[in-house]
C-alpha cells in the first residue's frame, strides 16, 4: 500500500504548523496574556464541535477542518488585526500560504486548497459558519479579557463587528446577540467603576 504522505512530510507540515503556538494576536486571555493564533484556532473549532446538534444542517466535521486550518497563512506573516489588515496585507498572507501549499504532497495540496476555496469564497453554508465562528470568537475572547487591554476602536467595533456574518443562521444571531448582551455588561461595568 503506498503512503500519501511520508513521516518526514508530516513532520515538516507540523514544524510550520507550531509557529501559531508563538504567533500572538491582538487579544487577551481571561488570565491577562497575549492569546496565540493556535489557542484562537483551538476555541473556536471546539465552538465548532459544540455546534454539531444545533447546526444539524451544515457539514460540521468540514467546518472544523476549516476552523483548523484557517490561520495557517499566519505562520508566515503573523496575525494583524481584521481594523489594521488592509489588501496588501491580505495578498501577502496568500501568497506565502500559496507557495507553501504548493510544496505539499500533492493529495494534501489539493485537499487544503479545496478548502482555503471554498472559504475565500464564502458561499457554502460550511464557509459561513467557519468565517462566523473566527469572528464570535474574536468577541467572546475580547468579553473574557480585561476591559483595560481593548483598544479604543473596540468599544464600538465589537457592538457591531459579526453581524455581517451571522445573518444566514438563527441560532448564529441569537448567539451574536447573546455575545453583544455579554460586551454591554462588561462595557456598562467598566463606566460603573470610573464613577
Amino acid at each position: 500500500m503506498r503512503r500519501i504522505m511520508k513521516s518526514r512530510e508530516l513532520l515538516d507540515i507540523l514544524q510550520i504548523a507550531e509557529r501559531l503556538k508563538d504567533t500572538t494576536r491582538h487579544c487577551y486571555t481571561s488570565q491577562g496574556r497575549h492569546e496565540s493564533v493556535a489557542e484562537h484556532t483551538w476555541m473556536m473549532t471546539l465552538t465548532a464541535m459544540l455546534l454539531e446538534d444545533e447546526l444539524t444542517n451544515i457539514d460540521m466535521t468540514k467546518v472544523i477542518k476549516m476552523c483548523l486550518i484557517h490561520d495557517l497563512g499566519e505562520c508566515f506573516t503573523g496575525d494583524i488585526p481584521t481594523f489594521d489588515k488592509t489588501t496588501e496585507h491580505e495578498i501577502l498572507e496568500q501568497n506565502k500560504l500559496n507557495d507553501w501549499l504548493g510544496s505539499l504532497p500533492q493529495k494534501t495540496t489539493v485537499t487544503l486548497t479545496q478548502l482555503f476555496d471554498e472559504m475565500n469564497a464564502r458561499e457554502t453554508p460550511e464557509a459561513k459558519t467557519y468565517k462566523a465562528l473566527d469572528s464570535l470568537e474574536a468577541l467572546i475572547q475580547h468579553n473574557l479579557s480585561d476591559i483595560n487591554t481593548w483598544s479604543e476602536n473596540e468599544f464600538d467595533l465589537n457592538l457591531v463587528y459579526a453581524d455581517d456574518k451571522v445573518q444566514f443562521s438563527s441560532y448564529l444571531t441569537e448567539l451574536r446577540e447573546a455575545i453583544r448582551s455579554d460586551t454591554l455588561d462588561k462595557i456598562n461595568a467598566a463606566d460603573k467603576k470610573r464613577d
